[in-house]
């Protein structure tokens, strides 16, 4: 086993803005030693989740609805908001980017009446969190990276008539209902980004949010 100082010497010696460059140009690379080649309008959406969760897999994985990647840029350039299941999905979420265009980020799990109704009619907190976030005026992103049954609610939502989201990320991870909330909603008719399987997550979600505004935030 080599020693300390020779794996300290290994690490690059890096200024922060160069980093993030840095990974993505290794994810470059390892992807085209996979002969993986990307659909260029959705490269930079997989290669942040790569970013994000060092898991090649999601090159695979991630499913699109046609035009997928420019129908959320378009929303979020005419004041769309999002709303996430987690308050860990809502502080990844570059809310400085999404409000240059008007929009804000929502998370209403926490909230006081949810909580006091969801122990009351013996349902989740996400699946009323996405009943409330319906009553936001205008178009809504909805981020999922945790609960299952906020894409059930939302599908019920569309079965019924009662509502219909602008987009969906569905990428809650798990084993309970996750891989089959994930199917109602890619055939639905609801535009989306969804990945198959038991993977996902709520630095996921973010990290899908965060691609599309970026790639719209000229500043950054």
């Amino acid at each position: 086993m080599e020693n300390l100082s020779d794996t300290y010497n290994k690490i690059e010696k890096l200024a922060p803005l160069e980093i993030e460059k840095r990974s993505f140009e290794i994810i470059s690379k390892e992807l085209e030693s996979l002969n993986i080649i990307l659909d260029p309008e959705n490269e930079s959406v997989i290669k942040r989740v790569i970013h994000t969760s060092a898991d090649f897999e999601y090159a695979h994985t991630l499913k699109f609805s046609y035009s997928a990647v420019k129908t959320a840029s378009d929303l979020i350039k005419n004041g769309a908001c999002i709303v996430t299941d987690t308050g860990m999905a809502l502080a990844g979420i570059n809310k400085r980017s999404l409000e240059k265009f008007g929009g804000k980020a929502f998370c209403f799990m926490a909230d006081e009446d949810i909580a006091d109704k969801a122990r009351a009619l013996g349902v989740t907190r996400a699946y009323l969190s996405m009943k409330k976030a319906s009553d936001i005026k205008g178009p809504v992103i909805f981020a999922i990276g945790n609960a299952p049954t906020a894409l059930v609610s939302l599908y019920e939502m569309m079965r019924d008539g009662i509502y219909f989201p602008a987009f969906i990320i569905g990428v809650p991870v798990g084993f309970v209902n996750v891989e089959a909330s994930k199917e109602l909603i890619m055939n639905s008719d609801v535009p989306y980004i969804v990945n198959e399987g038991r993977k996902g997550g709520s630095n996921v979600a973010a990290a899908i949010c965060n691609a599309i505004l970026y790639s719209l935030d000229d500043e950054r």
